[in-house]
């Protein structure tokens, strides 16, 4: 697969355009680690918004696909009505597929709405919102430009 460096700049205009795409009241940013990290926490200074938490996932061994997606450290969301939770990417779906049924089996009476930066159409779910589809192997500065 063809892997594609992505840069900050890219990251900054593609967040732009997700808060345009934007179009419900949300209480709190909830950020899936690690990829989400960086969206939520450019999301939570551009709405002025202090709620900003985080999730932790692992679905992945360096590109290796794990068999399973593990979901842990779980924030205590109760007095939410409405949270936005952001990744990167959304490629096969099963690390948001995992975290949305974590989040609603513990949070039933919170509406969860999803943003992403990219978003492949084969994905088992679509994210309430996205940027672009991606047109190979997704390299983020995030995890290159300190190697």
């Amino acid at each position: 697969m063809k892997k594609i460096y992505y840069p900050y700049q890219e990251f900054k205009q593609d967040l732009k355009i997700l808060t345009q795409k934007i179009d419900q009241p949300f209480d709190a940013i909830l950020g899936i680690a690690r990829g989400g990290l960086s969206m939520a926490q450019m999301l939570g200074e551009y709405y002025a918004m202090r709620e900003v938490y985080a999730i932790n996932t692992i679905g992945y061994e360096d590109t290796q696909k794990k068999e399973s997606v593990e979901v842990f450290n779980v924030p205590d969301l109760k007095s939410a009505k409405q949270v936005l939770v952001v990744d990167d990417i959304v490629d096969s779906g099963d690390t948001l597929v995992e975290v949305l049924a974590v989040l609603n089996a513990k949070y039933p009476q919170v509406t969860f709405l999803t943003a992403t930066i990219f978003y492949k159409t084969t994905a088992s779910v679509k994210p309430t919102w996205y940027v672009k589809e991606p047109q190979g192997w997704i390299e983020f500065f995030w995890s290159e430009d300190l190697k």
